[in-house]
């Protein structure tokens, strides 16, 4: 594990967005923004140190354009296969990847991420 790399900490904005019933079905997109935002502002609370966040989107929330402190990537099919991906592609970097997607948390942890539910980022 390379403790000197920033950590990396890769959002499922389908899942996140979808675990509270605000009314995020109505625009997805918008709901994604506002995730966007919170992350730029608020990054990870509890995680202190360089984070370099990524949040992936897909579907109706493609579009969604980076901001300073969140890159967003608009997952070219499966999202899930995506957020994989960059686990995958991270190396030795440390990776946490906030999901409550079972199979999703399964899959990145077998290839060494940390996984953390939705309240991280997004408090009820």
């Amino acid at each position: 594990m390379d403790d000197n790399a920033p950590l990396l900490v890769i959002v499922d904005a389908a899942n996140v967005v979808g675990s509270v019933p605000d009314g995020w079905w109505r625009d997805r997109r918008g709901a994604a923004e506002r995730l966007r935002d919170r992350l730029a502002v608020d990054g990870v609370p509890g995680r202190s140190g360089p984070l370099e966040i990524v949040l992936v989107v897909e579907g109706a929330a493609r579009g969604v354009e980076p901001v300073p402190g969140v890159r967003v990537e608009a997952a070219p099919g499966s999202g899930d296969d995506h957020m994989v991906e960059l686990v995958a592609r991270a190396g030795e970097r440390p990776v946490l990847v906030v999901t409550a997607d079972r199979e999703l948390r399964r899959r990145v942890g077998e290839l060494g991420a940390e996984v953390a539910g939705p309240r991280t980022v997004r408090p009820a």
